[in-house]
């Protein structure tokens, strides 16, 4: 019996360290040149079921020249098995230790996922400044939403990959396989070259006498600003159509048909909405073609649509018709996983699902309209409740709601709303009749966040004092038969406010946090709040510094240099529009915004046509 053979008869859930799933791809270590580990700072079944990995396997793993395989976090059984037996990180695939390959690319998706990072890396032997790395240690790099300010990991990375990734990836590739065997700062200039590709060491902060952040500044030879790759056409763009099929049940376990990226409806705290414009679309061809190969190697019997806002297709309503036409004898579920406050998006959701058990989730974000102005959702009371009473009538029983606690402006007054609201829910459900053994309305809340490249980036986090009243008050308000009310820690979402508006200087106390035993922090078990408490005081950070600092237009930020392709100058212009009340149209249906970002990345929005496809 080998050592990981009997480690496995000691841990829960042994199928998350074996590998060997349904298409997967192992290939000749010794014939290939250029090795990547795609390393998910989370454990498996979170990891599985994002897209960017199946899409990243399937670009590197389609090259004859290189190969990609994963690793995801382990849990904390395993972690502490794998310590006493003195096993390194290693891959699914070959069962690698980690530190043998070329690259470990990691993805970030989550501030709370950093601890990850480091005690991923620590796992697999590799030194966790990247200064102390040297020409045989493999590249640390990243990409996803958090790359957009990755400061505070900065000194633990070679690399960060800015946009998406189905193009740069390849250049990766060839840089790594040109300057394998030869000196790592030749290989980092050639990366730092490569459009979208920011070297953190090539460009350093400055501060000023009052311990305020200046700004970054790079050395020759490297962009001063770092602006985000876009994938132009998503017809032509690499899809993996045979996708791995996990053993355990993954959080999203069903096929996943990306219908398009970006969103433009400009809701002011979402970060996604910013950093994936512009829109593009999938033609309904691609896309019938697409679900047809991904049932058929795969074996699922779900079919999710999968985008940002997928009711706003323009061609939703005839492709989930034909998918149905296609599938419903199979029979095969399709799944419409973001929906709109309207009833049109009731009747996608009717006629893709023919026994409505399961709940629906509406996200009017906040409880007044007034604030709904302030952030942009242009959604109204009676939007919602015409929408509840269209579900009800079609045979829902429980609906969820979720709102946000803390945005800018916030009062008590917009916090009673979302009881209000929901109790308006709930006498609807009354209304149509539905039964009340059955009926459920669930308010879920999280806490505001400010996050880069938005026009709420100047903006400070609500104090955790004021989130926990909040809370507090919105438990007495929301008793009663048929309501349920749930919210997130608010303590996890300040250490997020930390990191996503934080520098470099926040480093040691990541550092010191995951030597406290901090990970896995997005799992409520595991946060250990105490431990991030103590790494700050330790560190001499003042977290609240960060979390809570309200910018100005004109201050330097930490993610200055790195560019989303909109404007800062619109971002000022919507963020004084959200103070006062005023909203923004969506540019899909109406005239141009003004952001920038078509210009600056010269790019126009894709809205497919039937056949062809054609600019908006």
């Amino acid at each position: 019996m080998t050592d990981l053979e009997r480690i496995l008869t000691r841990v829960e859930r042994p199928a998350r360290y074996v590998g060997g799933e349904l298409n997967t791809i192992i290939k000749d270590w010794e014939r290939v040149p250029v090795r990547i580990v795609f390393a998910f700072p989370d454990v498996y079944e979170v990891g599985m079921s994002h897209l960017g990995m199946h899409i990243l396997y399937h670009v590197v793993n389609s090259r004859d020249d290189a190969l990609m395989e994963r690793v995801f976090a382990p849990w904390i059984d395993m972690e502490r098995e794998m310590r006493r037996e003195g096993l390194p990180l290693f891959s699914l695939e070959s069962h690698r230790s980690v530190c043998d390959f070329d690259v470990v690319a990691f993805t970030l998706q989550y501030e709370l996922s950093y601890t990850n990072v480091l005690n991923m890396l620590e796992l697999a032997g590799i030194p966790l400044e990247c200064r102390a790395r040297d020409s045989g240690m493999p590249l640390v790099v990243a990409g996803g939403p958090c790359a957009f300010n990755p400061e505070p990991l900065a000194p633990f990375l070679d690399a960060v990959f800015l946009g998406e990734g189905e193009e740069a990836l390849h250049d990766l590739v060839e840089v790594v396989h040109r300057y394998k065997g030869g000196g790592r700062e030749e290989l980092l200039m050639a990366l730092a070259r490569v459009p979208g590709v920011y070297v953190p060491r090539f460009y350093q902060p400055e501060y000023g006498a009052d311990g305020g952040f200046r700004r970054i500044v790079a050395q020759a030879g490297v962009p001063a600003k770092v602006v985000k790759r876009v994938v132009r056409d998503l017809d032509r763009a690499p899809y993996p159509l045979r996708p791995i099929v996990p053993y355990l049940e993954a959080v999203h376990d069903r096929a996943v048909l990306e219908v398009f990226r970006g969103c433009t409806r400009g809701c002011r705290f979402c970060q996604a909405g910013a950093i994936y414009r512009p829109v593009r679309e999938k033609r309904p061809e691609t896309l019938l073609d697409q679900a047809e190969a991904l049932l058929s190697n795969t074996g699922y019997r779900e079919l999710s649509l999968s985008s940002l806002s997928t009711t706003d297709y323009s061609h939703i309503k005839e492709l989930v018709a034909e998918l149905v036409e296609r599938y419903g004898n199979e029979p095969v579920n399709v799944s419409l996983p973001s929906l709109r406050v309207d009833s049109f998006a009731v009747e996608l959701a009717r006629s893709v699902q023919g026994v409505r058990k399961s709940s629906l989730t509406f996200a009017p974000e906040a409880g007044t309209q007034r604030l709904r102005n302030v952030i942009n959702k242009q959604v109204t009371e009676r939007d919602l409740l015409q929408t509840v009473e269209t579900a009800f009538a079609a045979g829902w029983m429980r609906l969820k709601l979720y709102f946000m606690l803390g945005l800018p402006t916030e009062t008590l007054e917009d916090v009673d709303g979302i009881a209000r609201l929901a109790r308006m829910v709930l006498d609807k459900g009354r209304e149509c009749g539905a039964p009340k053994g059955r009926l459920a309305v669930t308010v879920s809340t999280s806490s505001f966040v400010p996050k880069p490249h938005t026009p709420f980036q100047w903006e400070p986090q609500a104090p955790l004092p004021v989130l926990r009243e909040r809370q507090a008050f919105l438990q007495g308000r929301l008793k009663g038969k048929n309501l349920v009310y749930r919210w997130h820690d608010p303590e996890t979402s300040f250490v997020e406010a930390v990191f996503a508006r934080g520098d470099r200087r926040l480093a040691p106390a990541l550092r010191r946090a995951v030597e406290l035993g901090c990970r896995l922090d997005g799992w409520r078990e595991c946060f250990r709040f105490d431990l991030w408490q103590q790494a700050f005081a330790e560190t001499g950070i003042d977290p609240g510094a960060y979390a809570y600092r309200s910018y100005g237009y004109t201050d330097a930020l930490p993610w200055d240099h790195l560019d989303s392709g909109i404007d800062r100058e619109f971002l000022t212009r919507e963020h004084a529009q959200a103070l006062a009340g005023e909203t923004t149209r969506d540019c899909r249906n109406d005239q141009c915004t003004g952001c920038g970002l078509c210009p600056n990345l010269e790019i126009e929005p894709y809205v497919a046509e039937a056949g062809t496809g054609a600019p908006v």
